[in-house]
């Protein structure tokens, strides 16, 4: 016990301050999440210079498949990471390395039953997804070579959130900034030199994804704070029980979103259809508009997951003052962030829009009032995924599960089915900033009650 106390009071997470420990972690995962955002930025500029519109829509429709990959592998990272931050910080090693090992086991093996169930039932899936009948053979053609990709980024991504708790948090953007390059560099030449179409961009994504996998599984080969064996690899139920009850939040953040973005592509391809538009340019511009707007959300992000091995060690180790600092801080850094995204897409959408290729004024028009309404309370949105993602950190996992399910399902959700019935894609485009902003309220209550607790058993 007095080792184990020692190795408590030596370890960075407990000692250093936590404005040096955030940017230390936080910044790397930053880039990590930006860059892997870039996958489907890179995919679609390429795509949306050289195949064109309906391209840009059939990634679109594509895209809640990524969304669920990001689902699993923050279920099983974060999760992981979690149990194993709060072991580490009450002393126990050997139930630190059983959870980070079982995590590790966890990414590949779903995300390889994810891969074989999308190669299954890929046809039906496109469809549900929003596919229309000019974009279904560009969707099969670009999810049947993604999914392929499926357990790398999985594994990736999950074990990038385990390299972080390790202290490794530089390694882990290494991994994720090496596959992007790839990535990159082979739409290039896929695309223009070989002229490959979707086809090229789905394969460079794949590739760019093996590459940081490659990496991952290196580097979890020789982790740093405690031995992991093979034995540790080997499922128990137990770890997989408690690494999902604490990933739940941040798995349930994202399946909420693929759940809403395929009801939206569904919504935007009926209600637009009914209007001057038709259905292909809504799908075509609100596909581009989710990408960017997931670039801004991926910093959020990145800072929420830099802030969880401190919250989650001092947690253990009951330095209850750092946890609250630590919180405080992220949501100040990232209020920053969403104010500036915020202006970004009131003042430019249509300059943002421009980038991913050209269309008609009535695809530019529409693009611009999307982002100007469906976008408009960014600002705010920084509250709900870091105040999940604190009740996470904490051990808590029902308050940061309900936490997940506010915006996206309770709010959102049923706003999309509703509003565009009595206002047609206006409503659909309305739905978000209402959501947004109750959600807003209920994370900023939580969040108050719960460091206003924390505060007091800090004495």
């Amino acid at each position: 016990m007095a080792v184990q106390t020692i190795k408590q009071e030596t370890n960075p997470l407990g000692t250093k301050p936590v404005g040096r420990l955030l940017a230390e972690f936080a910044i790397p995962s930053i880039i990590a999440m930006l860059v892997s955002a870039l996958y489907n930025i890179v995919d679609q500029f390429f795509i949306g210079q050289y195949v064109g519109m309906l391209g840009n829509a059939a990634t679109n429709v594509a895209f809640p498949l990524t969304m669920s990959c990001t689902a699993i592998s923050l279920m099983c990272g974060i999760g992981g990471a979690a149990n194993y931050n709060l072991n580490l910080g009450r002393g126990d090693e050997q139930k630190a390395a059983e959870y980070a090992g079982n995590a590790i086991s966890m990414c590949f093996l779903i995300g390889l039953g994810l891969c074989i169930f999308t190669k299954l039932f890929l046809n039906p899936m496109m469809i549900l997804f929003g596919a229309t009948e000019q974009t279904l053979d560009y969707s099969l053609a670009y999810t049947g070579i993604t999914s392929i990709g499926f357990p790398f980024l999985i594994f990736t991504t999950g074990g990038s959130s385990l390299i972080r708790a390790d202290g490794s948090p530089r390694f882990s953007m290494f991994c994720t900034l090496a596959g992007a390059i790839v990535n990159t560099v082979l739409d290039a030449l896929f695309m223009t030199t070989f002229h490959m179409g979707i086809e090229g961009a789905a394969w460079a994504t794949v590739i760019g994804q093996v590459v940081s996998a490659i990496l991952v599984a290196l580097y979890l080969t020789r982790f740093k704070t405690v031995h992991l064996g093979a034995a540790h690899l080997k499922p128990k139920a137990a770890c997989w029980g408690n690494t999902a009850k604490l990933g739940m939040s941040p798995c349930i953040n994202q399946l909420a979103m693929m759940v809403v973005q395929i009801v939206l592509n569904n919504v935007l391809k009926i209600y637009g259809a009914q209007s001057v538009y038709g259905g292909d340019i809504p799908l075509a511009c609100a596909g581009i508009i989710s990408k960017v707007g997931m670039m801004f959300f991926s910093i959020v992000i990145g800072i929420s997951q830099g802030m969880q091995p401190i919250v989650s060690f001092n947690y253990g180790a009951k330095q209850y003052k750092r946890v609250v600092e630590a919180v405080w801080k992220s949501i100040a850094c990232a209020t920053v962030i969403s104010i500036i995204a915020f202006l970004c897409f009131q003042i430019f959408p249509r300059q943002i829009i421009g980038v991913f290729g050209e269309g008609s004024e009535e695809y530019f028009r529409f693009a611009e009032r999307y982002f100007r309404i469906y976008m408009f309370f960014t600002f705010a949105n920084q509250f709900q995924p870091i105040v999940a993602n604190m009740f996470t950190s904490i051990g808590k996992a029902a308050a940061g599960a309900f936490m997940s399910l506010t915006r996206q399902i309770l709010f959102l959700l049923p706003l999309l089915v509703l509003l565009p019935k009595f206002f047609g894609l206006d409503g659909a485009m309305y739905a978000a900033p209402i959501a947004d902003c109750v959600a807003f309220v209920i994370a900023l209550g939580m969040l108050l009650r719960e460091t206003h607790s924390l505060r007091l058993q800090a004495g």
